[in-house]
């Protein structure tokens, strides 16, 4: 399959609400399936919202908004997956679904910034949580393990997904390539100017000193792979009112777009609008990328540099094979 279409899915959830976001996603599968694509990604936690407030309030507020986020979390292969699988089947579309994701360990309610691979089978293929919460989300979400470094088979070819910050982590970019990805999903909370290091960020569309441009081109050119980047859009009107006077770190404009194995952008960034980024890629396209650059193959000099690759996972039980 050679011809693939693509797509962003840059729209807001209903805050700390399973059924109505459920409604929504589902809707946007099938807007998916009508506009014919094979792809649709969704951003960063998307189901049921990222923690905007974090940094603006206090302790005894940010412990309560995450057992807000606890109780609207899901688990990863439980029964609002399973109906956005059976979506996904009907509209005929591979699904990429950022959510806040339930432990399965019996006992824990910790969550984690997930992301969850469906296929237009109807199966739910597996999870990606992020390694590393950025800074202050360590506050709301665990770490990912070795079981999360993996990419999926789907029928339109391996691919690849990681969540915000995750882009800026050296090894875990050579590790994907190492996978195999052949196309890339890459999600984002919005998109923001920086002003003189990565912790000054105030949310502006179109911003040229945003890193999330420079992150996905980049991947793109270093993994010789397509990259759909799906960004937060959140408008006022979105934002419930209990958290507006809090939302002081909402960066959700927008900035979906879609980049080529050259570090073009062929679609987007679109801003200030909910809507699905969407186009038509040629996987020929990669053939010729890696005529010109193989980092896997005759740019990769094994012989000086390698990547060991953990191969076990962690649970409170201890250690267990991949």
């Amino acid at each position: 399959m050679k011809q693939v279409r693509v797509g962003a899915a840059q729209i807001a959830p209903h805050f700390f609400d399973k059924e109505k976001t459920l409604e929504k996603t589902c809707r946007y599968i099938h807007e998916a399936g009508n506009l014919g694509l094979d792809l649709i990604v969704f951003p960063e936690v998307y189901f049921c919202g990222y923690p905007f407030w974090r940094g603006g309030v206090s302790v005894r507020e940010s412990t309560e908004l995450a057992a807000e986020m606890i109780r609207s979390a899901i688990l990863w292969n439980g029964e609002e997956a399973q109906e956005m699988a059976e979506t996904a089947r009907k509209a005929k579309v591979n699904c990429v679904v950022g959510c806040n994701e339930l432990n399965d360990h019996p006992g824990s309610l910790t969550i984690f910034n997930s992301l969850l691979v469906i296929s237009r089978e109807g199966k739910v293929l597996g999870r990606h949580r992020k390694l590393m919460p950025t800074h202050s989300e360590r506050v709301y979400w665990g770490m990912g393990d070795a079981s999360d470094i993996r990419t999926f088979q789907l029928d339109i070819g391996r691919v690849g997904a990681s969540i915000c910050y995750e882009h800026h982590m050296t090894l875990l970019r050579a590790a994907m390539a190492i996978k195999g990805e052949e196309i890339h999903c890459a999600l984002w909370p919005g998109w923001w100017k920086v002003d003189g290091h990565l912790g000054a960020k105030v949310a502006e569309a179109g911003s040229k000193t945003c890193d999330v441009e420079s992150a996905v081109r980049q991947h793109a050119i270093e993994n010789q792979v397509f990259v759909i980047s799906s960004s937060w859009i959140l408008k006022e009107e979105d934002i419930p009112e209990p958290l507006q006077e809090v939302m002081k770190y909402n960066l959700a404009v927008g900035g979906s777009c879609i980049v080529n194995p050259a570090g073009l952008i062929v679609e987007g960034p679109v801003f200030e609008e909910e809507t699905i980024v969407h186009t038509e890629i040629d996987l020929d396209e990669r053939e010729v990328a890696k005529a010109y650059f193989d980092g896997l193959g005759h740019y990769s000099r094994p012989d000086l540099l390698s990547l060991r690759i953990q191969d076990q996972a962690w649970s409170p039980s201890g250690p267990k094979k991949l």
